[in-house]
């Protein structure tokens, strides 16, 4: 919390202290304000009884608006849907129990590019517009000079005019006040100057105040100002503009400020004849119903997003979507954590009423997490943006929530079975990288929970300190399992265990190290010679198979690099190669165009990396690995590049559809030398005319034709991958599925390639400023699934495999004294499979969670409670569940997937509890859906303007969700 502290202390803090006290001052006067996380803090520990009063009086004025209204003001190119929506409905949570009062404009001036996911959400969020400003440079050029900067933007293809929203994209000016005066060189129409850090000055004068409004110079003022607004009048439909007033880190002296401003409007408008304009203090809301009223009709765009963006011939903002790939794996990793920890505490409220656990302190361990995954959501977060201060900051927030989590988990597992306090516990969520707590000479029991309301069957990895290992269920009966040495490690084995489990369920294994014949498969290690590529003999391939159910790869002996894929049920075989190369960049001003944590700007194409290869491969009953390793030379002692490449055999009897249809890849990166971008390029043999699909945010896919520029064309065709990206010809189609986001393109037909590392330095004053050189020296250790096969097929693959992969189960460890028989009490009544939710595989569990909101879920209620000052005493409410579902699939992209799925909420949930009542909710919960009426602005398909009203009501608790729809509940359980 250390940065921001430093930043509460050097501006953030006196931005809401002086620009609350000056509102007060003067009733024209008005004031918007974005992110809820700063806001947060300062009310919890600045802000005076005074001060709090002041804010209820100037949000009922309207003349202190929030906008967006979310923790922060999120990325759209490298976040997750499911993190956009949790810290919206964060943001929004707060803003309804403490004001009663509900955003509904946006602000989201400053992501690199414009996702189309983004005004699906607002829409479902209430919102009636949505505002953007960074979009290509050439393209807002053109949208300025036609006046098309505005539109009703329809953002899913699916749920099209049903959640369309009006958007406003700023002009070329953006969301600043222009900082350059002709009569000045000081910064513009800034009298507060610049924030000074770490310490305010002691006498209030801060860096490059502009010259204060006198007698003298007003006229001066006004006339630029004027000269600006008429130029800005002229990219625009209506007489009405926007002239946002401040910047980043603006209005922390806001008496200064307002001083001036004030002389300036009045002069204006006592001028208004001369000047040809009025003006007026105004929030977002304001200008949005000025627009409104004049009732025109506006054109529509369809699902197509603004990304990438670029600035200038040169720079484009591409390099952000693999920039610091460690933040951008743990962020993900923190969000899939938080998202079973959710479900686990809401079935444990709900199933032990008389539970041992505090449940304000639990709530209080997941609320760390939740604030940490919300905040690196940040436009210059989860983008790796930041200095190496703050990333370190975003890092420690969000493994000190994942901390409590775990120990939240183990202590619920603790409780549900009664076991021994003083018995040795451990938790941790197993990663390659920490290894099992302890060795495992003592009998260890590994829970593992299904956070997915699915039924799943996968394996999970641990590490153990013995070769012969057996494992068992909770009857004790032998589970498929295999043994092999890590290819990393000496120390420890890894023992893959095949997990069948219900969903939102757990079961437990006893892993007992002994040897007999209900031992685990042990791996076979093969080490292949390796190769030198420079020499490689193309006429007398030498081929090795790896074979399972699904799929026969094939690798070249000559040079141990993959030759092709077969897909075994359709008999269709893809040459496929993948290598690794290196993208060199400039990291000097002077000689030309540079990369750096923001930007993409590569010399040439790529240079391969390795001139050798080495390769081991670890045959498998269960599972076969194979290991590559790229040298720079035949005589290399070390590698900076490996993968490790895996494919599942399932036993008889476990429905091993998912796992077969999966090459599971993970490749170790680094450290890179300075300037260098690492690509993993995937050749194939399939006629793709560079036609390349990525994702948006994980909830739709955007077609990505490539597309030649005069300058920077492979900058400009990288785009974001969050989660999914696949390349296909007219009969087959290659999926990548990502665990993190990166930057992906490509560059020719039939490849795909995927950012995984960079490592950069320059000398941009501006960067080296802010420390943001970035100067990764890390190894990553990113994860990539391929799914090969008929576009019919991946289709009905992809979406639960991509949340498989983002949901892999949750893993808990505990040590258990040797003697003792071992079966938890709750098997004697049920089956262990019994699953309390599963949904069909179209529809996925968004959200189950017990927020502890202590708002009314009745509007005038809350209104009235927060005016008689209520709702402060009140408890966090247990009572109260938050249930989202999402339909994964488009309209009309599978015949029976797409189709609209009928659910009875009381049967669904029947698991948990006796459902009492159900509400249906907007996106972030604060809006009663039969309540709420969004403007409906005019197009020429819909002529007429009005309100947007949601139709279908949940009719005894039955609801049918059609194509990507994400519905929101409010549900109530029958106390126990």
């Amino acid at each position: 919390w250390v940065f921001m502290q430093e930043s509460m202390h050097a501006y953030a803090a006196n931005v809401y202290t002086s620009v609350v006290e000056e509102l007060m001052k003067g009733k024209q006067r008005k004031f918007i304000a974005v992110e809820q996380e700063f806001f947060r803090l300062w009310w919890d520990t600045v802000a005076t009884e005074k001060h709090k009063q002041q804010v209820h009086q100037l949000l009922q004025e309207g003349r202190l608006e929030f906008v967006i209204g979310g923790q922060v003001m999120h990325d759209e190119a490298v976040t997750l849907i499911d993190d956009q929506i949790l810290q919206l409905t964060e943001g929004h949570g707060f803003l309804y129990e403490t004001f009663g009062i509900r955003p509904q404009f946006s602000w989201h001036v400053d992501p690199f590019g414009a996702s189309s996911t983004t005004p699906t959400l607002f829409a479902l969020s209430g919102f009636n517009a949505h505002l953007i400003s960074r979009i290509d440079y050439d393209l807002k050029t053109d949208m300025q000079k036609n006046k098309k900067l505005q539109f009703v933007w329809r953002g899913s293809p699916s749920l099209s005019e049903r959640q369309e929203i009006f958007t406003h994209v700023m002009d070329q000016y953006s969301y600043c006040t222009p900082s350059q005066i002709p009569f000045s060189n000081r910064s513009g129409f800034y009298w507060n100057g610049i924030a000074a850090f770490p310490d305010p000055p002691k006498d209030g004068v801060y860096p490059n105040m502009s010259v204060p409004v006198t007698d003298t110079n007003i006229h001066s003022y006004a006339q630029t100002m004027v000269a600006n607004m008429k130029e800005r009048a002229a990219w625009f439909r209506t007489s009405d503009v926007l002239w946002p007033w401040g910047c980043d880190k603006q209005f922390f002296n806001a008496s200064v400020q307002y001083s001036n401003m004030d002389l300036l409007l009045d002069y204006i408008n006592k001028h208004s004849d001369e000047f040809g304009v009025s003006v007026q203090y105004a929030t977002v809301g304001d200008y949005f119903q000025a627009v409104y009223s004049r009732n025109l009709t506006w054109e529509i765009r369809d699902s197509r997003d603004f990304l990438p963006y670029s600035t200038e011939p040169f720079q484009a903002w591409t390099g952000f979507y693999t920039s610091r790939s460690t933040l951008k794996g743990i962020a993900r990793r923190a969000s899939s954590l938080l998202y079973a920890g959710e479900s686990f505490f809401t079935q444990y409220v709900l199933k032990q009423p008389a539970t041992s656990i505090c449940k304000c302190g639990a709530l209080k361990q997941l609320q760390s997490l939740r604030w940490a995954v919300s905040e690196v959501q940040h436009h210059d977060g989860i983008t790796g943006t930041e200095s190496p201060k703050v990333k370190d900051m975003y890092m420690n927030n969000l493994m000190y929530g994942m901390f409590n989590v775990k120990k939240l988990m183990a202590s619920i597992i603790f409780d549900m079975n009664n076991a021994k306090k003083n018995g040795e516990v451990y938790s941790a969520v197993y990663n390659k990288d920490s290894g099992m707590p302890g060795a495992t000479d003592v009998d260890q029991f590994v829970v593992v929970y299904n956070p997915l309301a699915w039924n799943i069957t996968t394996f999970v990895t641990v590490s153990v300190s013995d070769m012969a290992m057996s494992v068992y269920d909770e009857l004790g009966r032998s589970v498929p399992a295999q043994v092999q040495s890590p290819a990393e490690s000496s120390s420890t084995y890894d023992l893959y265990i095949l997990v069948e489990i219900s969903g939102l369920s757990y079961r437990k294994y006893h892993v007992k190290a002994l040897t007999g014949e209900q031992s685990a498969f042990i791996g076979r290690s093969v080490k292949y010679k390796r190769k030198d590529l420079t020499g490689a003999d193309q006429q007398h391939r030498q081929l090795l198979p790896v074979v399972n159910n699904c799929y026969q790869l094939l690798f070249d002996q000559d040079t141990n690099l993959m030759h092709s894929v077969t897909e075994r049920e359709t008999n269709q075989t893809i040459q496929l190669t993948q290598e690794f190369l290196e993208y060199h960049v400039n990291g000097d001003v002077t000689k030309g165009p540079i990369s750096d944590n923001y930007l993409f700007a590569p010399n040439a194409t790529a240079f391969p990396v390795s001139k050798a290869v080495g390769l081991e491969v670890v045959f498998g009953s269960l599972m076969t690995e194979i290991r590559q390793y790229f040298y720079s030379n035949i005589t290399a002692q070390t590698y900076s590049y490996a993968v490790y490449t895996r494919i599942y055999t399932v036993p008889e009897g476990y429905d091993g559809t998912l796992l077969c249809h999966r090459i599971e890849q993970e490749y170790s990166v680094g450290p890179l030398d300075f300037n260098r971008e690492a690509v993993l390029r995937t050749s194939t043999n399939l006629d793709t005319r560079q036609l390349l699909y990525t994702d948006s945010n994980g909830y739709q896919i955007q077609k990505r034709p490539f597309k030649a520029y005069v300058n920077n064309t492979v900058a400009r065709n990288y785009y974001p991958m969050v989660q999914t990206a696949y390349i296909e010809d007219d009969a087959t189609r290659l999926m990548l599925l990502a665990g993190r986001a990166h930057g992906v393109s490509s560059q020719g037909n039939g490849q795909v390639e995927v950012m995984l590392h960079r490592r950069l330095w320059n000398n941009l004053q501006w960067d080296l400023n802010f420390n943001l050189t970035l100067n990764d020296s890390s190894v990553v250790r990113p994860v990539i699934w391929l799914i090969l096969g008929p576009k019919a097929v991946t289709n009905v693959l992809y979406r639960t495999s991509g949340l498989m992969l983002e949901h892999r189960p949750v893993i808990m460890f505990g040590a258990l004294p040797g003697d003792k028989p071992w079966l938890p009490r709750q098997l004697q009544q049920k089956s262990v499979h019994s699953s309390p939710v599963t949904l069909p595989p179209n529809l996925h569990l968004q959200t189950l969670s017990i927020p502890g909101w202590r708002y009314s879920s009745n509007h005038s209620e809350q209104v009235h409670n927060i005016h008689i000052g209520k709702q402060k005493q009140d408890e966090a409410d247990f009572s109260r569940v938050l249930l989202r579902i999402r339909h994964l699939y488009e309209a009309g992209e599978d015949p029976v997937l797409s189709k609209p799925v009928m659910v009875n909420l009381k049967s669904l949930l029947k698991g948990l509890g006796s459902v009492m009542a159900v509400e249906e909710r907007s996106l972030t919960g604060t809006w009663d859906v039969n309540a709420l009426k969004r403007w409906k602005w005019k197009t020429a398909q819909y002529p007429s303007k009005g309100f947007f009203s949601i139709t279908e009501a949940t009719e005894n608790c039955t609801v049918t969700v059609h194509p990507k729809e994400i519905r929101t509940f409010f549900v109530y359980f029958q106390s126990q």
